[in-house]
């Protein structure tokens, strides 16, 4: 009789389970799995990158280090999490004239696109298993989302600290539902594909990786375009390059980017010129409410219109030869 509620239970979970990976593949979403909540595998690993400085100003990584190395204790009582992939990938890029940009920003701002349709995967959850709870986190929070995306069987770590999907690549966004509910996690990926391949390593126009999967963000394209608020000195100015905002080498490199990335159909992810390709003069010259129209719904709003005017004035120095 035991034996026979236990199968029930778990023949439950399992139908629960399935019927949420197809309603997140229905919402648009490019990969789902479920990972487990135990500790981090690689906790001490954090508190060594965090005490060598290679967090830079980012503050709140420190403050966020317990929960990312426990990340049950993120959201009381959840048992697992529902990770989502979603495909943002454009194509082959053209710095043209004007100052590039990651991939990631040539449309409207992820999280709004992300956190909605992960709502809407929530209430999923809710009405598979009434009574439970959820919490959505899009790129925010104490979440280390990639490791639980490797937990849930969406691919693996990559030389260049990315999540890789075998069959995706690495440009995707990563969407995380902390929930109670009672669903079946997945294996976790456990090879790892990279090989001896070192392209991304080797392509890095600062030399920002200290060694395979140890990135010193301050020497980061993306970290001092998007996360680093002060001016810029002349070496971080040199840097930057042409690069206005993020940066893409170590993914634009990937062989498995090379072989399998393949451009969204995604109309809520559409290009948008603006910011796929932004005008430097137009950025140097534009007041802040100016800004705040053209870009408030952007990923631009991260640094926002004075970190914009730094990096355009950066760019602008470098391709003249000239100090800003």
């Amino acid at each position: 009789m035991k034996k026979d509620v236990e199968q029930n239970r778990h023949a439950e979970t399992s139908r629960r389970t399935v019927a949420l990976k197809r309603r997140a593949l229905e919402l648009g979403f490019d990969g789902v799995g479920i990972a487990s909540l135990e500790p981090s595998a690689h906790g001490d690993e954090l508190d060594q990158w965090l005490a060598a400085g290679y967090a830079g100003t980012m503050t709140y990584l420190h403050r966020q280090a317990e929960k990312r190395k426990h990340p049950a204790r993120i959201v009381p009582d959840a048992r697992v999490a529902v990770v989502t992939l979603t495909n943002y990938f454009h194509g082959s890029t053209d710095p043209a004239s004007r100052g590039r940009v990651a991939q990631y920003a040539w449309s409207g701002d992820y999280h709004t696109v992300i956190g909605r349709r992960l709502e809407q995967l929530a209430t999923a959850v809710r009405e598979i298993a009434p009574g439970v709870r959820t919490r959505c986190y899009v790129d925010a929070g104490p979440v280390p989302e990639r490791e639980l995306a490797q937990r849930a069987g969406l691919g693996w770590i990559g030389k260049n600290t990315m999540l890789i999907h075998p069959t995706i690549g690495s440009f995707t966004f990563i969407g995380v539902i902390f929930t109670d509910a009672g669903l079946v996690p997945d294996l976790p990926f456990q090879a790892d594909r990279c090989g001896t391949c070192r392209r991304c390593l080797d392509a890095c126009p600062t030399e920002a990786f200290v060694e395979s999967r140890i990135l010193d963000a301050r020497r980061c394209i993306s970290y001092l375009t998007i996360e680093h608020a002060a001016p810029f000195n002349d070496d971080e100015r040199r840097m930057v390059g042409d690069w206005l905002f993020g940066c893409d080498v170590c993914q634009d490199v990937c062989p498995w980017n090379v072989t399998f990335a393949a451009p969204t159909s995604d109309a809520e992810l559409a290009v948008r010129a603006e910011v796929a390709a932004p005008d430097l003069a137009a950025l140097l010259a534009a007041a802040p409410e100016e800004f705040e129209r053209r870009f408030g719904d952007t990923a631009f709003e991260r640094p926002g219109a004075a970190g914009l005017r730094r990096n355009a004035a950066a760019v602008a120095a470098n391709r003249q030869g000239a100090a800003p």
